[in-house]
């Protein structure tokens, strides 16, 4: 108890084991209570480690396909092409295939559009190629976003709270006092990275602005629809967990905030439809990972259960016209 009250007691400006007035050239705020969602995202990466000790699913395995972006190579930028050409010689580029559907008569021949499958007397010639995959589910690359661009720059006023317990963010002036018009759509827009120490700070900064925010969220709706849509067509399961978290925490941080978002419906609802069954069939097992809330299509239909509750009368018909097979959780 004595060391509780020793710890309630300490100023604002210890934070962390390298605290003091040289060491720390900002007034510190105390850290905020931690998000389970952003600590989630970094116990599932050290736990992937784990599992996967060959690499194929490590973010340097992602980097080196494209499908993340690449950071640079100092804190001044990349070097020079003339001075290291082999800086990104492992990574992959993203080039167009041939589609399963091309002209030909058996997988790999091309050339042979305009040529029958059945010959003379009726004898087969070969086989139709198989129908092509869509691809609609298909993750696509993690386009680069603005917080690290700023975070890189030094022009967030954030930093890690290097304490006993993790999972904080020490910032450098009150959450209240910041412009939401400024830094809210910044944070949202890096939640959609997959690198640390980006992921943590934005989702966490997402969800300590989201509590402190108040009536300055409502004006600043408009320009979080663009973030959340790209993390969203990023087709990521782990991005749009993510974001999916996120959309329900900002629904229910104000008033009148889902009544703002049924006119973009059409620019947020798209992949809802899509991964909308997504769902893990488990016969009759235990899903011990549900507490972390990564099922995708059961995230969906809490969010779209959240959209239709805080969205005011027009929201139904909203939702319905873009996802037909949704049904109400208000109306009988």
């Amino acid at each position: 108890l004595k060391y509780i009250a020793f710890r309630r007691k300490r100023s604002p400006r210890d934070v962390g084991p390298f605290s003091g007035p040289f060491l720390q050239p900002f007034a510190m705020t105390s850290p905020m209570r931690p998000s389970r969602a952003a600590a989630t995202l970094m116990l599932d990466d050290a736990l992937t480690k784990m599992i996967h000790r060959d690499g194929t699913k490590g973010l340097k395995h992602q980097k080196n396909r494209g499908m993340v972006p690449l950071g640079n190579h100092s804190c001044f930028g990349d070097f020079p092409g003339d001075l290291a050409p082999q800086a990104w010689s492992t990574v992959q580029g993203k080039t167009l295939g041939k589609s399963a559907s091309a002209p030909g008569l058996v997988r790999g021949q091309e050339g042979a559009m305009h040529v029958g499958f059945v010959g003379r007397g009726g004898a087969a010639r070969g086989n139709a190629p198989p129908p092509p995959k869509a691809g609609a589910t298909r993750p696509r690359p993690v386009p680069h976003s603005e917080f690290r661009k700023f975070y890189d720059r030094g022009d967030l006023p954030i930093q890690i709270f290097h304490g006993a317990v993790g999972g904080k963010i020490a910032w450098k002036v009150d959450v209240e006092k910041l412009d939401y018009h400024h830094y809210l759509p910044i944070f949202l827009d890096g939640a959609r990275e997959q690198e640390e120490p980006y992921r943590f700070l934005a989702v966490q900064g997402v969800y300590d602005m989201l509590e402190k925010g108040g009536p300055k969220i409502l004006p600043v709706v408009p320009q979080l629809i663009i973030p959340m849509k790209t993390a969203l067509n990023t087709r990521n399961p782990v991005v749009m967990c993510t974001m999916l978290k996120i959309l329900q925490t900002l629904i229910k941080s104000g008033d009148m905030i889902g009544e703002a978002l049924v006119p973009y419906y059409r620019q947020l609802l798209p992949m809802f439809n899509t991964y909308k069954n997504h769902n893990t069939n488990l016969g009759d097992g235990i899903d011990y990972n549900q507490r972390k809330r990564l099922n995708l299509g059961e995230l969906i239909h809490e969010t779209l259960e959240v959209l239709e509750t805080y969205g005011g009368e027009d929201a139904f018909i909203n939702i319905k016209y873009m996802i037909p097979t949704y049904e109400s959780c208000i109306h009988a």
